[in-house]
């Protein structure tokens, strides 16, 4: 009997909590379906509890927005391209620089290093008495 009664309950319970009235028709839903023919189908409640026109409006602002969101994603995917070009041209004109100015560098080196072993040979030779390979002396100014 105790069992009786709790089975009767949680039926009652069921049947008026959201899990029960969500599977049944609306009673504003229901008046609608009574109204008379000619009536705007535009104020006719769907069973989502939304009517046409809501539907037709959520629509268009769904397509909308995509269509912005579609081209917000063009221009980013442009501007993301355009920046790894620049970067590629950016790094290539750094190689080419730091090419040149390597050798430059080697260049100055070598003439440097020419240099000084000429100015080496040419001490070398006045030190041992070949005093055409002797600097001249500088006289001071007056």
């Amino acid at each position: 009997m105790t069992r009786t009664i709790w089975a009767v309950a949680a039926a009652w319970a069921l049947l008026g909590s959201g899990q029960v009235a969500a599977f049944q028709q609306p009673a504003d839903t229901v008046a609608a379906d009574a109204a008379p023919a000619d009536a705007a189908p535009a104020d006719k409640k769907l069973p989502d509890g939304t009517t046409a026109e809501e539907r037709s409006n959520t629509a268009r602002l769904n397509a909308a927005q995509a269509s912005q969101a579609k081209a917000e994603t063009t221009t980013y995917e442009q501007e993301v391209s355009a920046a790894k070009q620049q970067v590629a041209h950016d790094q290539q004109v750094f190689a080419e620089e730091t090419a040149a100015y390597e050798a430059e560098k080697a260049r100055v080196a070598a003439m440097s290093a020419e240099e000084r072993m000429k100015w080496e040979a040419d001490t070398a030779a006045c030190k041992a008495g070949d005093t055409t390979r002797c600097a001249t002396p500088v006289t001071p100014p007056r």
